[in-house]
């Protein structure tokens, strides 16, 4: 059998504000647009791809939490109606995705293996959560290939981050290895933003430019030193400093969607590129990517 392999992976934020900004026919309101720092980013993410040919998409997504263990999409389509509880009026989303079950099930059965606690959600009522959908929607806007979504465990909630972001790291390497056994391409995405201190209120025109900024100076610092480890190959240190960076920065790398990005790739010690940075509503958010696909084992 051919073996599988990941052929990307990506940071990509999930702030809902971007797709308002985009005005999809899939989402219900209509923006004057906005934050265009990090949609540009996003495109320049799909350019750069565009040409590197993959089978499915695996993310994760701080915002579907699950409080036993590790749970996956289990059924091969879910549509639906997506309302953000915080911002529904920039985010009423009708989505429609596909997703690939049979990988889904290798990694959730290579993790069950392992040790971790996993469930398939074969719930078709389930309501998908925004941050896979906002993900799925700047990643791959065309929504033509298949997904495997995956859960946050919260257990940073019960153990500690540090905890936390261990589990990730198992889960990491055993969605690399059911990927490679699976015999797929693979572009693999850590859904979540870097800092993550909010702005408290709203402005009256949400997409006012004038209103957008980082939320501290501190927050600023942290996330520019975790984007040069990413720009200058030195994703060891993001693993050793996570714990700190989640704590000090208030980082959403609380979901372990981060380390798991990281773990997936084998921490890799090659440059990443970054197509983007930029705020929203006071949070960090950067677009970025590991071109696996120029970094193959003897190449």
């Amino acid at each position: 059998m051919t073996k599988g392999e990941i052929v990307a992976g990506c940071l990509a934020p999930h702030p809902p504000h971007l797709v308002y900004a985009e005005n999809p026919p899939q989402n219900e309101p209509t923006a004057e647009g906005g934050w265009e720092q990090l949609r540009w980013g996003y495109e320049r993410l799909r350019e750069s791809l565009s040409d590197i040919d993959y089978d499915v998409i695996v993310v994760l997504s701080p915002h579907w939490q699950t409080y036993i263990g590790t749970h996956f999409l289990g059924l091969p389509h879910f549509k639906n109606l997506s309302v953000d509880p915080v911002f529904p009026n920039l985010f009423r989303y009708n989505y429609d995705l596909d997703v690939d079950v049979d990988l889904a099930k290798q990694i959730h059965d290579k993790a069950e293996q392992a040790g971790l606690t996993v469930k398939m959600m074969t719930n078709p009522d389930f309501r998908v959560d925004y941050g896979t959908i906002t993900t799925g929607h700047m990643f791959n806007p065309k929504w033509d290939k298949p997904m495997v979504v995956i859960s946050s465990n919260r257990s940073s909630a019960y153990y500690s981050v540090d905890v936390m972001q261990e589990m990730m790291i198992e889960l990491g390497k055993v969605t690399r290895e059911a990927i490679i056994e699976s015999g797929k391409k693979a572009v693999v995405i850590a859904s979540n933003s870097l800092s993550h201190r909010h702005f408290t209120t709203e402005s009256e025109v949400p997409e006012d430019m004038s209103k957008e900024h980082i939320t501290s100076h501190a927050m600023h610092l942290w996330d520019m030193r975790i984007i040069d480890y990413m720009r200058s190959g030195q994703c060891q240190r993001i693993i050793d400093e996570m714990p700190e960076f989640t704590e000090q920065a208030i980082a959403e790398s609380d979901g372990g969607a981060f380390s798991w990005l990281l773990s997936t790739l084998e921490v890799p010690d090659y440059p990443a590129i970054l197509h983007g940075y930029g705020t929203i509503i006071g949070t960090g958010n950067a677009i970025v990517e590991w071109p696996v696909y120029k970094h193959k084992e003897g190449e």
